[in-house]
């Protein structure tokens, strides 16, 4: 079984659960001051610089992006 890290990537501006399998499967989150929270488990480092690709080329700014531990 292959070992996923976690990641909260945060962009501002507001995605709709719709997008969540898009984002492979990541969690989405709306914080009150406009941002959105994609989180959960990411394969490797090519499946993170994939979703970051589409962020990009979803023209969303991209606020940070760190990895977490699983029960964060």
């Amino acid at each position: 079984m292959a070992e996923y890290e976690w990641y909260e990537i945060r962009v501002q501006g507001r995605l709709g659960p719709e997008w969540s399998a898009w984002f492979d499967g990541l969690t989405i989150n709306h914080q009150p001051d406009g941002e959105t929270v994609l989180a959960g488990p990411v394969a490797d480092q090519s499946a993170l610089h994939g979703i970051l690709i589409k962020v990009r080329n979803m023209g969303l700014p991209l606020l940070s992006v760190r990895r977490v531990e699983a029960d964060s």
